[in-house]
């Protein structure tokens, strides 16, 4: 049985069923992230000073990925019109390098992810901070040290670690006086980073900055995370459209036009939702 209004426009919206759909989930999507971002404002508004993070992010990754995911819409717009002049193998091209940058941009996100579990922050006893990325650990004996990287393999080092394993922690980094000259350092002002080693009798706390470090952490990972989430999605459709998919230009061109338009649809909100994300959690 043929389905009516693959193709052509429904009379009563004006555009085909496919097309429809993807709006009305889009506008679901948009109260998604309209509810996150609500939330980041409301969390930042509450905090108290000293307490929000602020530089911990590096500006030029995320400007580089901005730039990847502009380019991935340009070249999503053109794979959609070279279908409608029945360029087939342009399709293919443009297909292909949106399928590069997303990878790219998927692939940058992973090193920033994985900077931030391997950046730490240790309260020591004296109510001082050291903050910076663990260079060498001593242990107390073979067997500690066993037992800790297990626990760095399996989840993270902050986990696997206990003070009475260890001996001293060096960590590449500075040392400040409160939690305040973590959080908000002067404009313009650089901290000068060096090995700084510190005793386990003077470790008060450890831990990295994954989610669970701070409340903006925690709100970084779940935006980000779930806006990766849905590049990967967006992955996994194109390149259906561009692999297996793309039989159907040979027998239905329009509808297979539509398919790969409802698709850079869904892309162009991935790449709103970024140009605002950037902003906020970069440049703030």
């Amino acid at each position: 049985m043929e389905i009516a209004y693959t193709v052509e426009p429904r009379p009563d919206t004006g555009v085909y069923n496919a097309k429809l759909g993807m709006w009305l989930f889009l506008a679901s999507e948009v109260m998604l992230f309209g509810g996150l971002f609500s939330s980041y404002i409301l969390l930042r508004v509450g905090a108290p000073e000293g307490t929000w993070t602020h530089g911990l992010l590096d500006v030029r990754f995320g400007t580089v990925n901005t730039v990847i995911l502009a380019l991935s819409a340009v070249t999503t717009l053109l794979a959609w019109a070279a279908c409608k002049v029945r360029q087939f193998s342009k399709f293919k091209f443009y297909h292909a390098c949106t399928i590069l940058l997303a990878l790219t941009f998927l692939g940058i996100k992973s090193y920033e992810y994985s900077d931030k579990f391997h950046h730490y922050q240790i309260l020591k006893a004296d109510g001082k901070y050291v903050d910076g990325h663990i260079h060498s650990a001593t242990y107390l004996d073979a067997a500690a040290q066993e037992r800790v990287e297990h626990g760095y393999r399996g989840r993270s080092f902050a986990e696997g670690t206990n003070k009475f394993a260890l001996a001293s922690v060096t960590l590449n980094g500075y040392e400040a006086a409160t939690l305040k000259e973590i959080n908000e350092p002067e404009p313009g002002h650089h901290h000068e980073h060096k090995d700084i080693s510190v005793p386990a009798a003077e470790i008060k706390k450890i831990g990295n900055y994954g989610p669970a470090h701070n409340t903006f952490t925690a709100i970084y990972f779940t935006m980000t995370g779930l806006h990766a989430l849905h590049i990967i999605g967006g992955i996994i459709v194109i390149a259906y459209l561009w692999g297996p998919g793309s039989k159907m230009w040979k027998t239905e061109p329009e509808r297979f036009t539509n398919r790969v338009e409802v698709s850079g649809l869904f892309w162009h909100f991935v790449d709103l939702v970024w140009i605002f994300l950037f902003p906020v959690l970069y440049l703030t």
